[in-house]
């Protein structure tokens, strides 16, 4: 990936953020005697920072890495813009995060998002070393190693845990007030990004395809997905993005454009990026077919913008509960160490001008729900499920 090629990404997953790094400004635009004074005033502070690496490097009573130096500094740059959508991705970091987003990697197969004690599993993929050591939805990752995992982001704890085929990886977990060690093997793990089946409801067929991350080709899975539902007698669809927290922008615009034929699905705008609005590309499904996309509090970005895209464009209807408020978007860049920043650019917006955040890094509204519908603690039914059944069946 170059540095002239940034990838759009919509992730919700609390990655490290960066910064420090000159990304916003050109000089060359500038007044000349301005661009000169700049230009001397980012070569001094370039020159400030390299002093202050070499006296660490020669001085310190130990040996220091200069790349470690590096990595640090960058991530305590980040850190500093308080903006949880953001990270700077050492090199191997960033390899995980190229693996991640091409829908498999070698890892432990499982989906977690970050809290205060530590990681809480969000998901176990079927068959995954995750699902054979017995971790479950729900259980608390305290420790990978020797490594607490409290106060730590996703990215940087989830590093602890990924890593090649064949090697382990202890945990302490907790499950339900009791903690145990979990010994994990891990292997390659080719994630399952869509699942689908026929439903009946009242002996009508509906469509159930459930899409877990905007991975680089899901949209093609999702599309022949639909497709072999249709040829297979489906008169409606549910689209489930429940517990999808994002991916790639590019990829949302290609999901909605199985369901929406024309026209804007989402705008973004930013400080150094010109305002761009993508429309729907490629052919569609019969706009007859009704079509209801369901939703929990843990679907965000590349998630709320198809389920605002289709719900702004009157395609279909949104069923569960309010989304979860993610109105901005970020660009990865490739840095010369092998690491790359990953960076909050602009906000984007649905096709009536809805931004879904709180303000920039904040968290928003969301999207609400057009029929809402939650699941009870019985875990043997899916009430949200069954209840966009339903709506799709009887639009």
């Amino acid at each position: 990936m170059s540095r002239r090629a940034p990838v759009l990404l919509i992730l919700l997953v609390p990655v490290v953020l960066l910064a420090g790094v000159w990304l916003g400004g050109h000089p060359e635009r500038l007044p000349g005697f301005v661009r000169t004074s700049a230009l001397v005033d980012e070569s001094r502070q370039e020159r400030v920072l390299d002093q202050a690496f070499d006296v660490i490097e020669e001085d310190y009573y130990r040996e220091v890495d200069r790349g470690d130096l590096l990595d640090r500094a960058l991530e305590s740059a980040v850190a500093s813009l308080d903006d949880r959508f953001s990270a700077y991705f050492d090199a191997e970091t960033f390899a995980h995060f190229q693996e991640a987003t091409s829908g498999g990697f070698e890892g432990v197969g499982m989906t977690v998002e970050a809290v205060s004690r530590g990681l809480r599993v969000v998901n176990i993929f079927e068959g995954s070393p995750a699902d054979q050591a017995g971790l479950e939805p729900g259980d608390l990752i305290l420790r990978a190693g020797d490594q607490r995992l409290a106060g730590m982001t996703t990215t940087e704890a989830t590093a602890l845990i990924k890593g090649p085929k064949g090697t382990s990886v202890a945990l302490r977990v907790r499950s339900d007030g009791d903690e145990r060690e979990v010994r994990v093997r891990r292997d390659r793990v080719d994630v399952p990004v869509v699942e689908s089946d026929m439903r009946r409801v009242d002996g009508e067929k509906i469509g159930h395809v459930t899409l877990s991350s905007f991975t680089s080709g899901a949209h093609g899975e999702v599309r022949q997905a639909v497709r072999e539902l249709l040829d297979a007698g489906a008169e409606g669809i549910v689209l489930d993005l429940r517990d999808n927290g994002g991916g790639l922008l590019n990829e949302a615009v290609l999901v909605s454009s199985v369901f929406i034929p024309e026209g804007t699905i989402v705008s973004t705008d930013g400080r150094a990026r010109k305002k761009r609005v993508f429309e729907a590309t490629g052919a569609s499904i019969d706009t007859d077919v009704p079509v209801a996309v369901l939703v929990n509090r843990a679907s965000a970005s590349a998630s709320e913008i198809v389920a605002g895209a289709i719900q702004d464009r009157g395609r279909g209807t949104v069923v569960g509960t309010r989304t979860f408020g993610k109105g901005v978007f970020q660009e990865v860049q490739q840095l010369p160490n092998g690491g790359a920043l990953d960076i909050t650019v602009g906000e984007y917006y649905t096709p009536s001008g809805r931004n879904l955040g709180g303000g920039g890094p904040k968290r928003g509204k969301g999207i609400a729900p057009d029929v809402r519908a939650a699941d009870d603690a019985d875990t043997s039914r899916d009430e949200a499920l069954q209840a966009a059944l339903r709506v799709a069946a009887d639009e």
